[in-house]
């Protein structure tokens, strides 16, 4: 992540379908991707699963952890590569449970998990051949924590992401350098193009060594845009490899040829408030966002802004009103545990997802445009009415496309009886039927 933090959104798929890829042939298929870049049927359908799936949890976790202040701590603090590669020895998280972190994501609604396989620093926290800057070769934990959590992912049916940053403030080979990571002490030259077989290396080693995955979210691009990252390669091999597997980059830019979802750093779609997203336009793809707890996406010890869990749900809610996935970011702690206050967060969403996951899963972005008030999603002939901030009796609603043949209070199923006129629809708001969240109102719509 930058400094700040990101989000994704998702829009309806309108892209026609192409023959099967064949894994077999990916060197003469990535040149056919960055022909015509038409997914596959199984690309299509992991997108559709992806908007469906509304909720997922960002880990951002590394050996940075150890410092107890955000993953950005070698940039901010100036640190250099020689100091910097003692951190590993310090990285040692024997309380690491890989069936509690995935049990914590079932539990809160989460439909998958996006964790770090490397971040800027450069440290791979996977077993990896290409290199031996890993969590396995320097640090005396010894095991690879990205195989642990995909195989108890597999086993509990949640799909697991790499974020993989682009950047790297560690390989020499970044070179020309970019904008950040001046002090690292790094010689003066290097070949691109080595680093960037370095970097398809590491993702190749991730594609085949960690079963079926959900996707890559790369980030970083941003520090040298106008360098040639050899995109084109690099989506197509991830493609060949993995199919289904889905490709999105926190560039703050409209998607990329080969990119399949698109996602916002710490905005909705389309929001803008972030000073990096001001131009990032609303693509035709499928969207996440994504945000923090506190104010931090690694460990930090002394953040303790968190938001409530009010305020969360409302940014799920919103998200999904927008069409979008909301990806919810934990630090672990360097022990490899999640921190009390997460956790308890986390536990609270849950409870309000099982109550009122009917309005989340499986929807789109409603008929009604998002509003000060709240938000609509729509599944079927079901529109459901978020009102997240709304103390009169009743709402007053823009027409909606088809008739209202009845209508009920999500929280209990009490029919409520609404008033539908030319001018629009008005939907009673009980004050014994409010949820300190989001009061959602199912409306059942005339079948067309």
């Amino acid at each position: 992540m930058r400094a700040h933090a990101g989000a994704l959104a998702v829009a309806l798929l309108a892209v026609p379908a192409s023959p099967p890829r064949d894994a077999a042939a990916a060197e003469p298929l990535a040149t056919a991707i960055a022909a015509d870049d038409q997914p596959t049927p199984a690309n299509l359908e992991a997108r559709r699963w992806f908007q469906d799936a509304k909720f997922g949890l960002f880990v951002h976790w590394g050996v940075y952890s150890t410092l107890m202040d955000g993953e950005w701590v070698m940039h901010q603090r100036r640190i250099s590569v020689s100091d910097y590669e003692k951190l590993p020895a310090l990285f040692n998280p024997t309380e690491f449970d890989p069936a509690e972190w995935v049990a914590l994501v079932k539990a809160a609604g989460m439909k998958y998990i996006t964790i770090t396989s490397k971040h800027h620093d450069g440290f791979a926290m996977f077993d990896s051949k290409v290199s031996d800057y890993d969590i396995v070769d320097r640090t005396p934990y010894k095991k690879d924590v990205l195989k642990m959590l995909a195989d108890e992912c597999h086993k509990q049916g949640v799909k697991l992401f790499f974020y993989h940053s682009q950047l790297d403030w560690h390989h020499p080979d970044y070179f020309p350098r970019g904008r950040t990571g001046a002090d690292a002490g790094r010689p003066q030259q290097g070949e691109w193009n080595r680093y960037l077989d370095y970097m398809d290396g590491q993702l190749r080693e991730l594609l085949t060594n960690y079963g079926e995955i959900g996707g890559i979210w790369f980030d970083g691009w941003w520090d040298k845009p106008e360098a040639d990252w050899r995109l084109d390669k690099t989506y197509g091999m991830i493609h060949a490899l993995q199919p289904a597997a889905l490709v999105g980059s926190n560039h703050h830019k409209r998607p990329f040829p080969g990119e399949d979802f698109q996602m916002f750093e710490k905005d909705l779609p389309g929001g803008k408030t972030a000073d990096f997203n001001k131009d990032a336009e609303v693509g035709a793809l499928p969207l996440e966002t994504c945000e923090t707890m506190n104010n931090s996406w690694g460990f930090n010890l002394t953040d303790r802004r968190y938001k409530s869990t009010r305020e969360l749900v409302h940014y799920l809610v919103k998200a999904a009103g927008h069409g979008a996935n909301f990806l919810l970011n934990v630090g672990p702690m360097p022990n490899g545990k999640i921190q009390p206050e997460f956790v308890q967060r986390l536990q609270e969403m849950g409870r309000w997802t099982s109550k009122y996951g009917e309005s989340l899963y499986g929807t789109r972005g409603g008929p009604i445009t998002p509003r000060s008030w709240g938000v609509t999603t729509q599944k079927g002939d079901t529109v459901f009415v978020h009102v997240l901030d709304w103390d009169d009796s009743a709402l007053l609603l823009p027409p909606l496309p088809r008739h209202v043949k009845s209508a009920r209070l999500l929280a209990d199923g009490r029919p409520i009886v609404v008033q539908q006129t030319a001018a629009g629809l008005t939907v009673p708001l009980p004050a014994a039927a409010r949820d300190p969240y989001d009061t959602v109102v199912a409306l059942e719509l005339a079948t067309k």
